[in-house]
């Protein structure tokens, strides 16, 4: 080749190379804009949640790990399809609590004052201050135990009185904003149950069936045990404190309380608290499925079908599904105990607090609410003695759950009246539809009320 020619093919090539070096860093821009706004979208949603994320999350305390863990160990992948089931359902309940707070501004206990007898406002705030003890209680002894499990050297009773003492300074000492913070990053602890179901060994085709497909085996354990993951799903202390901390957040927001909001809720409003919402409850019955899912795989596989408390479900999983899973199960057993245990105690207190007018709410110092801090200190205190009175964590748990049978029945009754008067929500009324389903809900959990009251008579 002539140095001619050489000239003539290194300008005829250039334009090709600069075309592809355009082209590369044409492409590596485009890159750098979708990414940026992935992350510009995950965090418009991270923003977005709040009270219905931590509602949702809180809903998976100890209690119902235990409940979930034996499910799956007892019965193995047969009952999963109720993750499915009960997912709109509590979802659509959430919801309508959710509207009744920022259109209200009350929270639940305060529109029941209101709206209907006080015969209604006293027994149901009473039965959720006692249940809500006897869970708080229950609840404490399972982190106390889950602890011990990472470190036996450490007390049982020191743990507990540790774990009081924290969750009560977070709640009394820290400003709400902060303290919703910690909430809404606390739930994500929650992740750790689904790393764990992933880290064993599952039959996918056999998930897959029993996910889509409902199976039921008529009898008296399973029936029990179907009340009592609707009844630890669809919770009267959820209603509580999903209501109240819609007001919470409006307080926040500098918003007035205390009145009607028919015309100042925007759709805006009401499309956040949706997702919210909704991203809260998918949360709490994902996470159901796969503590279902891991405890099947693991202890069902292998003949261990007896699980009393979320601890026992994760030191049956160490010899099986080795160190990882185990300690990511025993990670979660605490990390949710501190987010719902402050939940509990929480929904009590605003249940109290609105049903005999004191001065109330998260966003108030000791001195201006301690009528509300009161019961909270009072709550946890119960809590924390019941493990040191001989009453058996598990007995306790049935007794909450015996008190929120009788009680979820109720409060929903109210929740559907409530949202659905047009006078009280305006243009925020339910549609018809939503109502039909609060409806078919309160008739689901009233024979789940009788499920469990009537049990210890099977």
């Amino acid at each position: 080749m002539t140095e001619t020619e050489k000239v003539i093919e290194r300008v005829a090539g250039a334009p090709a190379v600069m075309l592809e070096k355009t082209l590369d860093t044409s492409k590596q821009i485009s890159d750098s804009i979708v990414n940026h706004t992935h992350i510009k979208r995950a965090n418009q949603y991270w923003k977005t949640l709040g009270p219905g994320l931590t509602t949702g999350a809180a809903d998976d305390d100890p209690s119902g790990i235990a409940t979930y863990s034996q499910t799956g160990a007892q019965y193995g992948f047969q009952l999963l399809w109720l993750a499915g089931f009960t997912f709109p359902l509590m979802a659509i309940v959430q919801e309508m609590c959710a509207r009744i707070g920022l259109v209200t501004g009350r929270g639940l206990a305060g529109n029941i004052r209101i709206y209907f007898p006080r015969w209604v406002l006293y027994t149901s705030s009473i039965l959720l201050f006692v249940a809500n003890t006897f869970n708080i209680g229950a609840d404490l002894g399972a982190m106390a135990k889950a602890t011990q499990l990472l470190f036996p050297e450490v007390s049982f009773g020191g743990l507990i009185i540790v774990f009081t003492t924290l969750s009560l300074l977070l709640q009394i000492f820290t400003s709400y904003e902060k303290y919703a913070k910690y909430l809404k990053w606390l739930a994500l602890v929650l992740l750790s149950y689904v790393f764990s179901a992933l880290s064993v060994k599952i039959n996918f085709h056999d998930l897959a069936f029993h996910t889509f497909i409902p199976s039921i085996t008529l009898g008296k354990e399973q029936i029990i045990l179907i009340a009592g993951i609707l009844g630890t799903t669809i919770s009267p202390y959820l209603f509580f404190w999903q209501t109240s901390q819609e007001v919470e957040e409006q307080i926040l927001g500098g918003k007035t309380t205390l009145k009607l909001r028919q015309n100042e809720t925007t759709e805006e409003e009401i499309k956040t608290m949706r997702i919210d919402v909704w991203s809260g409850m998918f949360l709490s019955n994902i996470v159901m499925y796969f503590i279902i899912a891991a405890s099947a795989a693991t202890l069902f596989s292998h003949g261990i079908t007896n699980i009393k408390t979320a601890s026992d479900a994760a030191l049956a999983l160490k010899p099986i599904a080795g160190d990882n899973a185990y300690l990511l199960f025993t990670i979660g057993i605490i990390g949710t105990g501190m987010l719902a245990v402050p939940v509990l105690a929480g929904s009590a207190s605003y249940a109290l607090a609105e049903s005999f007018r004191w001065k109330y709410g998260l966003y108030k110092k000791l001195k201006e609410a301690n009528s509300f801090y009161g019961v909270i200190i009072i709550s946890m205190l119960i809590g924390l003695s019941i493990n040191f009175s001989g009453i058996d964590q598990i007995k306790a748990l049935i007794y909450s759950a015996v008190l929120n049978g009788i009680v979820a029945p109720i409060i929903l009754v109210v929740i559907v009246l409530i949202s659905s008067n047009k006078k009280i929500m305006g243009t925020r009324v339910n549609h018809p539809l939503t109502t039909g389903f609060g409806w078919l809900i309160t008739l689901i959990m009233t024979c789940v009320a009788f499920a469990v009251i009537l049990s210890p008579l099977f």
